[in-house]
């Protein structure tokens, strides 16, 4: 099985299934003598770990890392660092009624249809929980960025309609939702609350933004850095679009409305308007960069469905175990662990570029 591998100069592959014995990451290319203990992981692993709040799933896992190698003395020894987290609340007999059955919105079918076999324990490699691995090794990408002034944040824009009304990044970590309007986020609560009563789910939108991003980054044909962090968001399971800048606005305006003009300010050329969401032609502006993401709502809801078995026989199933009613709050910190990885590999690259070129 292929496709378990994302980054170039700074690659990470994960490993292991939602309910067997563990899950990991071997991150490669971290540069050595970055300072890096188990605390900074854990961490951003405690805000994605699940049974955090009454609007996630009350799976209770501590998501307690391990640090198995490439780290000695709290720093970075720069080989391959491996990090392991252990599954100990996996119950999967929830999942034994769906083992013939396939559940909408999830990757059973197609899955199944692919490899000729699948494991129904919560969906194995295809399960969300697979992303704990990803925020573990963002985390260390994401402390080497803030030693070069790089900062990633990210936060849910948008629940069922409900949108933020305004965007006060103190609040984020301030509400279950991690919204940063925080008479919108009671109003969000209340919807997905209401939605996990009648056993359903809701979608919503993220939003990131990265400051300090300096000029450069990326490459002007197919590896624009709006692709790469395209490839990043689009291989969460539960992202179905993204947009940067004015996104799909664009459509809507005409190019004397669009063009962000440049100017000069403190002597430095900036422009006076950020609709490109800080990336022209692929290629990092300075300015800050800012994408949202469609996130969908979870496909796992106890609300009858309508399926088919194995057999080809139509029936109906309720999903039974332990499911979020809407996961932005917990893809908040897998979104912004993608996106240190996917930023940080640009910046190793764009240094390696820098002194393989005579000038």
């Amino acid at each position: 099985m292929a496709g378990n591998t994302f980054g170039k100069l700074l690659a990470i592959t994960t490993f292991g299934e939602s309910h067997g014995p563990a899950l990991g990451v071997t991150l490669d290319g971290v540069p050595a003598g970055l300072p890096i203990n188990e605390s900074d992981i854990q961490f951003e692993l405690d805000r994605r770990r699940p049974g955090q709040s009454k609007v996630t799933t009350p799976r209770n896992e501590a998501d307690t890392v391990e640090i198995l190698s490439g780290i000695f003395e709290g720093k970075t020894t720069g080989t391959p660092i491996c990090l392991l987290i252990r599954n100990a609340n996996q119950k999967s007999k929830d999942y034994s009624h769906i083992k013939d059955l396939y559940r909408p919105g999830h990757a059973d079918y197609t899955f199944e249809k692919k490899y000729g076999f699948r494991d129904y324990r919560g969906g194995g490699r295809s399960s969300g929980r697979e992303t704990a691995a990803r925020v573990a090794a963002g985390a260390i990408a994401k402390k080497w960025l803030l030693s070069k002034g790089i900062k990633i944040v990210s936060y849910t824009k948008e629940v069922y309609g409900v949108k933020a009304k305004t965007i006060d990044l103190s609040e984020i970590e301030k509400n279950i939702i991690r919204c940063p309007d925080k008479k919108q986020a009671i109003k969000m609560i209340e919807l997905i609350e209401q939605a996990k009563k009648d056993g359903d789910s809701l979608g919503g939108v993220v939003e990131t933004l990265i400051e300090g991003c300096p000029v450069g980054l990326g490459d002007p044909v197919f590896d624009k850095i709006d692709a790469t962090l395209s490839h990043a968001m689009m291989s969460i399971g539960t992202i179905k679009g993204i947009e940067f800048g004015k996104g799909f606005d664009v459509a809507s305006m005409k190019g004397s409305e669009n063009n962000d003009a440049f100017i000069l300010k403190n002597r430095s050329i900036t422009t006076d308007t950020n609709h490109a969401g800080g990336i022209l032609g692929g290629i990092t502006s300075g300015e800050p960069i800012k994408f949202r993401v469609a996130v969908k709502p979870p496909s796992s809801i106890t609300k009858m469905q309508k399926t088919v078995t194995k057999e080809s026989e139509e029936t109906s199933l309720s999903v039974k175990g332990r499911h979020d009613p809407c996961i932005c709050p917990r893809v908040v910190p897998v979104v912004e662990a993608m996106t240190a990885l996917t930023i940080a590999d640009a910046f190793l690259i764009q240094e390696t570029l820098k002194h393989n070129t005579l000038i």
